[in-house]
């Protein structure tokens, strides 16, 4: 009969007595299969916390780039709005959509006409740029459960072989072992893939809301060389 279960210990009632088996104990029993598992969380936390820190909005579009950016093309000032995007970080959203599609713009034959086009296109490789981590989270939520059921199918063909191999009746200790082993890799990769999964799915909303709202920012900071452009065709 089972008296308790605090987070770290599960405690056993036997006819001899208690037995205490601490956490760490259950994932040992796991065997390879558990560790590869526990490995494989370790790398998740890491993205899942790498990507938090990454996909931000301050971090995405810093107001100050966006204040100076809007400054600069309504001047006019596309040779200043270009440095101003190559002296911002790599990881900005914004300076890299703006500063890609306006370099690739200003060296077209066509000028400020394919800015759009140009901006569009580079919107959409940074946004797969930025779901490159994720993707790794979505992996390993995919893996963790099928490295669990691996191990309950080793854990089976074990309980099986002692069986097998056993002179007269099993002992059932050493099926239980088998068999305890075969449970505890596959509770091991559904705790892996149930948060992974989550944090997947939130991770990637969150990178299209936040892009979405920035890409609208965009547009509105590339409009004034679209008039202008505009206004000139029109003259001419």
């Amino acid at each position: 009969m089972i008296d308790s279960v605090p987070i770290t210990v599960l405690t056993v009632a036997r006819p001899g007595g208690e037995v205490h088996r601490s956490l760490l104990e259950y994932i040992r029993q796991g065997g390879p299969i558990g560790a590869i598992i526990i490995l494989i969380s370790l790398v998740a936390i890491a993205m899942i916390g790498a990507q938090i820190f990454r996909i931000r909005r301050d971090r995405l579009a810093p107001p100050e780039l966006t204040s100076d950016l809007r400054s600069l093309l309504n001047d006019g000032n596309i040779d200043g709005a270009i440095n101003r995007c190559a002296d911002q970080p790599g990881s900005c959203y914004l300076a890299r959509v703006v500063g890609s599609g306006l370099s690739r713009a200003s060296r077209s034959a066509f000028g400020m006409l394919e800015l759009r086009s140009s901006v569009d296109e580079t919107g959409q490789l940074e946004v797969d740029r930025l779901y490159r981590l994720t993707d790794g989270i979505g992996l390993i939520a995919s893996v963790a459960p099928m490295l669990g059921l691996l191990g309950t199918v080793v854990g089976m063909v074990g309980a099986f072989d002692t069986i097998t191999l056993a002179d007269g009746p099993a002992r059932p200790d050493k099926l239980a072992g088998n068999i305890s082993q075969a449970l505890i890799t596959t509770v091991l990769g559904l705790i892996v893939a149930i948060p992974c999964t989550a944090m997947y799915t939130y991770l990637r909303n969150r990178i299209d809301h936040l892009t979405t709202e920035i890409d609208e920012e965009i547009e509105e900071i590339i409009a004034p060389l679209e008039a202008t452009q505009g206004a000139e065709g029109q003259g001419a």
